[in-house]
């Protein structure tokens, strides 16, 4: 599935990947390829991916949203950082 990462000031990821999991308003909710239909607001927390060649990478996101449709994934996120 192709993963999109948006901050206002950048692009900050963008790439296929195995899973992403997010903060959900709701609590913590992991996204895999052929997942269902998705919007949902984001909390502060951590979004972790798995890219297609299992290297993990972790940001800081301080809120924001995520849309999942035909197994396109975009994050429009705000007070984001790499975490090492």
């Amino acid at each position: 599935m192709n993963l999109t990462i948006l901050s206002p000031e950048k692009q900050i990821f963008s790439g296929t990947v195995k899973s992403v999991k997010v903060p959900g308003a709701g609590g913590q909710f992991e996204m895999l390829e052929n997942h269902a239909p998705i919007v949902s607001s984001l909390q502060a927390g951590e979004v972790r991916i798995i890219k297609d060649n299992g290297e993990k990478l972790t940001y800081s996101v301080s809120g924001g949203f995520v849309e999942m449709l035909n197994n396109d994934v975009s994050l429009l996120v705000s007070g984001v950082r790499e975490n090492a």
